[in-house]
């Protein structure tokens, strides 16, 4: 007798393969975590310039001490204070979340292989909201009770992108891998052009500058009532989901072997760093978020004093770079479907040819960038947006690779990458500092774009030498019960190691 699940393929087709399912459900829900988590990241820079925007006696920040006077008393909402704060302790501020941010990455990506990402994202976006809604309030205590606020929230967004993957590795067919992964990361994108182009207007409301905390905080407990009802870590586990469609995404996610989490295989450490594909995903990976975050964090300070251009004041012009990226993103998952299916494109040349752009084309306009004349904004603005929205196209690269070499310890690879490459944004201000002494000399800031573009050249060399898409033996399982069940890695030459 033949069931559902017998009935899936037609003509060489699933069922489910062309129409919109429950897959795209979890990345349509992952696409506003991300988006809420990269609108939490950036609310304070933003918030920094309203809360001291109208600094009064009512409610000065006591640098010394670092405890808000006591005068007016406690303030629920906060509303009515403006405050005071040095340089130094802005910069505090704000790389008080990228510390904890580190911190949880690896075991984020772990926890979420071992009890399911689906619990991992609940909490971690739980606590991260709950965190974004008192931080209003923390600020009465000084700003270092606000610092200890962010370094919890990094604490708990580390394991989104680690999470993430862990969920795309059971959620995504190989060929939508690159579809699906842009559509869960291009929220990041989404978020910081909403944060961007709407705190202001929040700021001039009734409500004052908490409510950029307080109405972000609120979506993200609206997210999560969605994120209970609608998602699961895994396929098999979702209730909703048509027996075509498991079909489809558990036939067709993996070459090996998908281990469940209560038998997974302790993870395969001196392997993973061993691996020549994955230790060129690990340069990829910090050599494009060197250049992302260097272009991010010091473009305004480059645009504002050689082309007297003040990024930072227009909502447009600073999200305009993350809309481009956003649109892009989008464009370059059409255009790989269509070369997929009229040039037979395989996995491997996809991933590289759009890693390459990404990467390549990006590194061009750095290099004209440090050329452009000073009393040429317009081209400068240009290069800017072209340099960070091209680069949406290493979606469809090395973002999704990790997947494709180990879908079982996804998590684990994607915490580690990017552990790594966040600690190389955090260089790349010190290197730029470094070599820009003089903020209005244009031949040290080539220095710099020179550099970043260096980096991008090299880093997706390695990648396009080395990478592959293949599932690595590491990933593998034994094929029979026994082995199975407790998840023994495959040697190279099949034999147990």
């Amino acid at each position: 007798m033949t069931t559902a699940l017998t009935m899936v393929k037609t003509g060489g087709k699933y069922a489910n393969e062309k129409f919109f399912g429950v897959r795209h459900v979890q990345c349509i829900l992952c696409f506003f975590c991300l988006a809420m988590s990269y609108a939490w990241r950036v609310n304070l820079s933003v918030a920094l310039v309203a809360m001291t925007d109208n600094s009064t006696s009512l409610a000065q920040n006591n640098t010394n001490t670092g405890v808000a006077p006591s005068e007016p008393g406690f303030d629920f909402f906060n509303s009515e204070r403006y405050y005071n704060f040095t340089q130094k302790e802005k910069g505090n501020l704000q790389a008080s979340f990228f510390f904890g941010y580190i911190v949880t990455q690896v075991p984020g990506g772990y926890i979420a292989q071992r009890y399911g990402a689906k619990t991992m994202l609940m909490y971690g976006l739980g606590i991260a909201a709950l965190i974004t809604m008192l931080s209003p309030m923390s600020l009465q205590f000084g700003w270092v009770a606000l610092a200890v606020m962010r370094f919890v929230m990094g604490l708990a967004q580390g394991a989104v992108h680690p999470a993430t993957h862990a969920l795309l590795a059971k959620w995504s067919p190989a060929d939508e891998r690159g579809m699906l992964g842009t559509l869960c990361y291009s929220g990041a994108q989404f978020g910081t052009v909403v944060m961007l182009a709407t705190s202001g207007f929040i700021a001039d409301s009734v409500l004052g500058w908490p409510s950029i905390f307080y109405l972000g905080g609120a979506c993200g407990f609206i997210w999560m009532v969605f994120w209970y009802l609608f998602s699961a870590s895994t396929p098999e586990e979702h209730r909703l989901i048509s027996p075509g469609e498991l079909k489809y995404i558990t036939d067709s996610r993996s070459d090996g072997k998908m281990q469940s989490a209560e038998k997974l295989a302790p993870t395969p450490w001196k392997a993973i760093f061993s691996s020549l594909p994955f230790l060129s995903l690990l340069v990829v990976h910090c050599t494009h978020i060197f250049g992302y975050w260097l272009l991010l964090m010091q473009i305004p300070t480059y645009m504002k004093k050689i082309y007297h251009v003040d990024i930072k004041k227009g909502a447009l012009l600073s999200s305009l770079p993350y809309m481009v990226m956003l649109l892009l993103s989008f464009f370059f998952v059409w255009l790989s479907k269509v070369l997929q299916k009229k040039e037979g494109m395989s996995l491997s040349f996809n991933r590289k040819i759009f890693n390459s752009i990404g990467h390549w084309i990006p590194m061009l306009s750095l290099i004209a960038l440090g050329y452009v004349p000073a009393d040429n904004a317009p081209l400068a603005v240009t290069l800017l947006t072209l340099t960070v929205g091209i680069s949406g196209a290493t979606y469809l690269g090395f973002q999704v690779n990790h997947i494709d070499l180990s879908p079982n310890y996804a998590g684990t690879l994607m915490g580690i990458t990017n552990c790594a490459a966040n600690v190389m944004s955090g260089i790349a201000p010190v290197i730029v500092g470094q070599i820009v002494v003089d903020e209005t000399s244009v031949t040290e800031w080539r220095l710099v774009f020179l550099l970043a573009a260096a980096f991008y050249f090299l880093g997706n060399l390695l990648f396009v030498i080395f990478g592959r898409t293949e599932v690595q033996w590491w990933d593998s399982p034994r094929d029979n019960k026994e082995d199975a069940e407790q998840g023994t890695p495959l040697a190279p030459n099949g034999q147990v190691k």
